[in-house]
């Protein structure tokens, strides 16, 4: 659990520690703002191409080589960052990174999964969820204060020293037998779980929404009500502390209650604090606001992650790193459609508009939830 929590956070310190630094070293070699869009956005292409296989390939040869080929991948495309002279460079660092990724997620989750039960699955993942969300909120930090005493390349030196540690960590760790023994299946017969195929669902329509809140929410308050930029990245500071120091509650009760009726449970809040939040009309209402509505998301993200694994348990696959790639692959979906949907939808409807419309969105999510049953018996069968 602790070599996950570590992983996770430096591959999150690895993505957000580009953001204030990218920008400036990609003028430096001539991008245009379309060309830095691009840079940014490639990341999510290997980020969904390599999830579901590198999640199968898991299944078959075990969960350490590809933990230690993607740490090691980690580290390369932030050295290849440190000292790239050219875009393509810059491309391909990125598209590294994406894979990488891809890799530390899906494999170190159908690990977890592998390890622990169903009532431990979400303590365990509220854990790593709490790393992660504290990566997010000290990522940029790091990136901008470590540009400024040690220029361009100290930043990515410094991640790549983080992704070596944990490689060298992973080559040493022995992984205990897992608590079944299972074979692995193929997707088809993943995909063809109703419950699974709900959860997927569920993330995309959660990451759609978390994703598209970033933008509109920050375009609303800077030009509708005319808020500092330093504030609005407050604003999303705080937000960032909330869900870090919630997770591993979140995964207690999850434990607890059920992964998937909490999940529920937050998808119905989401949705309630998403038509809240359209009604922001000062920078006082959106704090409490905004704090509601990323107290709802950690109700979904890390029952969700524990409620996949326990439909594959309960399905009677084996083949925890094939769900765990098909919810990176949701989850993708969502960080790249999202955006695009809300930004067209904002333009033309305001943000209280758009967020009453969209809010049902995770009812429905939520209602496809409710609707699969915890029992798998059909399932099993096909597999």
């Amino acid at each position: 659990m602790a070599l996950v929590t570590f992983a996770a956070f430096t591959d999150i310190v690895a993505y957000s520690i580009a953001v204030p630094v990218l920008p400036n070293l990609s003028r430096r070699l001539g991008a245009s703002p379309t060309m830095i869009g691009l840079l940014f956005a490639s990341f999510g292409v290997t980020l969904l191409t390599v999830s579901m296989p590198m999640g199968a390939v898991s299944d078959r040869i075990g969960r350490k080589p590809p933990m230690v080929g993607g740490l090691m991948a980690l580290s390369a495309s932030t050295l290849l960052f440190a000292f790239a002279d050219g875009l393509p460079w810059l491309f391909a660092a990125r598209l590294v990174q994406g894979a990488a990724d891809a890799i530390t997620w899906v494999v170190g989750f159908a690990l977890l999964a592998d390890l622990y039960g169903p009532s431990e699955r979400g303590r365990v993942t509220g854990i790593v969820m709490s790393g992660a969300s504290f990566a997010f909120m000290i990522g940029p930090s790091i990136g901008g204060w470590l540009y400024q005493i040690g220029g361009i390349r100290l930043p990515f030196l410094t991640v790549a020293a983080f992704a070596f540690i944990a490689t060298i960590a992973f080559i040493l760790y022995e992984s205990p037998p897992r608590r079944e023994a299972h074979e692995p299946v193929p997707l088809l017969a993943v995909l063809t779980v109703p419950s699974i195929a709900a959860c997927a669902a569920a993330v995309v329509i959660l990451s759609s929404t978390m994703s598209m809140l970033e933008p509109i929410l920050a375009i609303f308050l800077g030009t509708t009500l005319a808020i500092s930029p330093a504030r609005i990245g407050m604003l999303f500071g705080i937000s960032a502390v909330v869900t870090a120091t919630l997770h591993p509650f979140v995964g207690r009760m999850a434990d607890q209650m059920g992964a998937r009726r909490l999940t529920l449970v937050g998808l119905c809040a989401s949705a309630a604090t998403l038509a809240l939040l359209g009604q922001t009309w000062s920078y006082a209402s959106a704090v409490p606001f905004f704090m509601l509505q990323a107290m709802a998301g950690a109700l979904v993200i890390t029952p969700s992650l524990a409620y996949m694994g326990e439909a594959t348990s309960e399905a009677g696959i084996g083949s925890f790193g094939v769900s765990y790639g098909l919810y990176n692959v949701a989850w993708g979906a969502g960080l790249l459609g999202g955006p695009a949907v809300g930004g067209f939808l904002f333009e033309r409807m305001g943000l209280s508009r758009l967020l009453i419309v969209w809010a049902p969105a995770l009812l429905v999510a939520a209602l496809l939830l409710a609707r699969v049953q915890s029992d798998q018996s059909p399932a099993k069968e096909t597999v």
